[in-house]
């Protein structure tokens, strides 16, 4: 008797190791998922802005995938795309009523994860998880003033640096998707 009540027990604790482990891995992806915030300066009113300019456009990261011309070309087109959908325009010379600044980086990263195992469930696997986060910084400066009055910095979380290039379209347009801010 006491043997089968020991071997229920034992067939639900590995049962319910089996579940967290398996919640755990499910929740993994999500976890390296892309984020936006903004910030912006309360007393400027957004519209007033009609025209913008491409100004400047930096690029951090060893990756030289992730560091070219032509991934600094991207973004300045998505950049101009999505601000002229927002009904702004762009000025290629001249005087503009928004300078735009931007800064792209990547990193390698990792995150150590958790899990049970050994006899009952008791133990504990510690996992380090490779990542690389790549950010995108997108700055909206009134040049009357001098002053930033709007910033979007999206953060896009990827097993491989290779595919955070692929996600620079949506990291453009999930900034400025947020553009001009809800103001209170």
């Amino acid at each position: 008797m006491r043997e089968g009540l020991n071997g229920k027990l034992s067939g639900r604790l590995r049962s319910q190791a089996a579940k967290v482990l398996l919640v755990g891995l499910l929740a993994a992806p999500g976890a390296l998922a892309q984020k936006v915030t903004v910030e912006f300066d309360q007393s400027a009113d957004f519209s007033k802005y009609k025209t913008f300019a491409v100004r400047d456009g930096q690029l951090n990261s060893k990756n030289p995938l992730l560091n070219s011309d032509l991934v600094k070309k991207r973004i300045e087109g998505d950049i101009e795309r999505y601000l002229t959908a927002k009904g702004l325009t762009e000025v290629s010379s001249g005087p503009s009523d928004l300078n735009v600044r931007y800064h792209f980086g990547a990193a390698r990263k990792s995150e150590i994860e958790t899990y049970p195992v050994g006899w009952y469930g008791m133990g504990t696997r510690v996992v380090r998880v490779p990542y690389s986060e790549g950010t995108l910084i997108i700055d909206l400066r009134d040049p009357a003033t001098k002053s930033l009055v709007w910033r979007g910095i999206s953060t896009e979380e990827k097993s491989d640096a290779n595919k955070i290039e692929g996600k620079l379209d949506d990291m453009v347009k999930k900034s400025i998707d947020k553009y001009p801010p809800k103001q209170k």
